[in-house]
This record gives C-alpha cells, sequence and structure tokens, in this order.
C-alpha cells in the first residue's frame, strides 16, 4: 500500500505501481489529464514508465469542457 499526497490531501491506495496505474483507480481513465509528480510534469506519453513511491506528492487537474 502506498500512501501518496494527490492535490494536498493524503491518500492511501493499493496496486497502483505506476501513473497509468493512478489514473485508473481513480477513474480518469479517458479523461483529458494534466499530472504533476513531485513538482515536475509527466506526459500522457510516459504514464506507463513513470513509478510512484510512497510519499510522492502530485497534483491532478482535469480538463472540463464547456461553453
Amino acid at each position: 500500500m502506498l500512501t501518496l499526497r494527490i492535490n494536498g490531501e493524503s491518500r492511501q491506495l493499493d496496486a497502483v505501481a505506476c501513473v497509468a496505474d493512478l489514473v485508473v483507480a481513480l477513474g480518469l481513465s479517458g479523461k483529458r489529464v494534466a499530472l504533476e509528480k513531485n513538482g515536475e510534469i509527466v506526459p500522457r506519453s510516459q504514464y506507463p514508465k513513470v513509478g510512484l513511491a510512497d510519499g510522492d506528492e502530485l497534483e491532478i487537474v482535469v480538463a472540463v469542457g464547456g461553453g
């Protein structure tokens, strides 16, 4: 189990080894997401390659369309 800080809130998650797993676990698959890990933006193409560790800090923003 990992303890991550997501958008300023501490969360404990199972079975999240990489950023791609986190996006799925949070129900954000298929949505337009911008993600920052420990102060660095993670390109979507790198989500499966960027691992997560206990104590990582993430900021996640979901794009919302409208008019």
